[in-house]
């Protein structure tokens, strides 16, 4: 169990860390990113490889681009690719289990920035500062099994395959199965992140 207080987590949640990799930076994520992340949220493979379902209209989004940079439960950060500063995804923390020091992991990269490592830097990014900064134990994600790129990505940071959620996602009339994964403070992680 780590031994950071409920308030220092939230307190770090709040003030979130830039985190700078070698090709990545990770900024909070704010309102200055709503266009790449509007046009993030209307790709239908970006959709599809996610599992999004849901309609998303732009006050919507803006509203909660305004709300997550002062949150105690979650940590959303933009990617941005370190040499031009563009936008390439976004990476998050959400779903805060503060007595089992717990969180679930997502990210979404823009397809033209798939399969070129972004998404694995990222998320070593994160991994290291979740263990470290925020004193978590456990990191989990899910990923469906039509998404096998994103899923031998969490492997190189380090997740480990625990089980499958069958028939978890409808997708085009066609049931589709949900890998689950998990990192915990104490495996091995041979991707872990290079600062810059």
């Amino acid at each position: 169990m780590s031994n950071l207080t409920s308030d220092a987590r939230a307190g770090a949640l709040r003030e979130l860390a830039t985190l700078k990799g070698l090709r990545v930076t990770l900024v909070p994520l704010g309102p200055e990113h709503f266009e790449p992340l509007w046009t993030g949220l209307q790709d239908e493979e970006s959709a599809r490889l996610t599992g999004t379902t849901a309609q998303f209209d732009r006050e919507t989004v803006v509203t909660h681009l305004r709300r997550i940079g002062t949150a105690a439960d979650r940590a959303d950060w933009a990617i941005l690719h370190a040499g031009t500063g563009e936008y390439i995804g976004e990476v998050v923390l959400n779903e805060l289990d503060d007595d089992n020091a717990a969180m679930n992991f997502r990210i979404a990269l823009l397809a033209d920035h798939l399969g070129q490592g972004f998404g694995t830097e990222a998320t070593g990014l994160v991994l290291d500062h979740a263990f470290s900064a925020l004193g978590l134990h456990r990191v989990s994600l899910e990923v469906y099994a039509f998404n096998p790129r994103a899923q031998r990505s969490y492997e190189k940071a380090g997740f480990i395959v625990e089980g499958r959620l069958r028939d978890a996602l409808r997708w085009d009339g066609e049931w589709v199965d949900a890998i689950v994964m998990s990192v915990l403070s104490t495996d091995p992680r041979p991707g872990a992140a290079r600062v810059a």
